[in-house]
């Protein structure tokens, strides 16, 4: 009987202890914070707005949270809200929004290919902590940018027609034959088309032009090079001013020189001129003199005889 009662003390001992063991365990899984990694890869339209979405997380919950943006074509950057505090590298008007219901957003206005790259957000939480990439891009056609110009080379003309950062490429086509070569370049899934047309000498210039089409486009765009607003009146004004500029500085130098030299010509003296004359006391003559004083000697002696 009494091997009974201590079988069943052990019984109930480790029962006991493996309770209190689950207990521990449970206990020891839910303090433990689980971090959520996940990658996305989303496309938008140019000219749209995008909201970009890090967690479900409510503000409440939420500690901070962090999105650093590494662009394709420019510096990255770093937005983040911690502690009532907005931190924003960026300033290109990206912005930390909420929804109605609390939750957390990245706000990007008028989306544009500068916009696309790689979007990391970090957000942390009560109880964990989400990491999400999210890999955005442009998504249908992307109109490119389109110049024209002329430029000498080995005494001919060349006029150039440049489609740039379109998605797919631009197709570049002239309204006058000659020797025509084109480049495309594929940069970060956007192309640039450069079309040159090299013109032969005497050639009728006036009404040249190259058409662009694109997919984006529902016409093609016509660009009318005229060499008159272009490369050459500005360089034949520049050539004016130079020779302005030195005749102007010759006369100066010239004007200055002829009055250095007539201060230090000698003044002349006209020979025709007499000196003037001087105001000289008239004399009497010796003999007048003597007759003078004789006479008076005369008179003295006549007066005491």
């Amino acid at each position: 009987m009494r091997h009974m009662m201590w079988i069943y003390a052990v019984l109930i001992f480790v029962l006991s202890e493996a309770r209190s063991m689950d207990t521990g365990t449970n206990h020891s899984i839910r303090s433990v914070n689980l971090t959520v990694y996940a990658v996305r890869h989303l496309a938008f339209n140019q000219g749209t707005e995008v909201n970009l979405t890090c967690s479900n997380k409510t503000w409440n919950e939420m500690l901070y949270v962090i999105w650093n943006i590494q662009f394709q074509t420019k510096k990255e950057c770093r937005i983040s809200f911690n502690n009532g505090t907005n931190h924003d590298s960026c300033n290109d008007g990206k912005s930390l929004r909420n929804t109605s219901s609390a939750l957390s957003y990245l706000h990007i206005p008028n989306f544009s290919d500068t916009d696309q790259g790689r979007y990391d957000c970090e957000s942390v939480y009560t109880g964990g902590n989400d990491n999400l990439a999210i890999h955005v891009a442009i998504t249908g056609p992307v109109p490119p940018s389109i110049s024209a110009w002329f430029y000498h080379e080995d005494n001919k003309m060349v006029a150039v027609c440049k489609a740039e950062r379109g998605k797919p490429a631009a197709t570049i086509s002239w309204s006058h034959t000659g020797n025509i070569s084109s480049v495309t370049n594929d940069s970060d899934g956007f192309f640039t088309v450069e079309s040159r047309l090299e013109l032969p000498k005497g050639m009728d210039t006036e009404n040249l032009s190259c058409a662009i089409r694109h997919p984006n486009w529902t016409r093609e765009k016509i660009l009318v090079l005229k060499p008159k607003k272009g490369y050459f009146p500005w360089l034949y004004v520049l050539i004016v001013v130079v020779i302005i500029v030195i005749l102007a500085g010759f006369l100066f130098l010239a004007g200055k020189k002829i009055i250095t030299l007539r201060r230090c010509q000698p003044s002349d003296t006209s020979p025709s001129k007499s000196p003037p004359a001087e105001d000289v006391e008239e004399v009497e003559p010796y003999a007048s003199y003597v007759q003078r004083v004789n006479s008076i000697y005369n008179s003295s002696a006549d007066f005491f005889t």
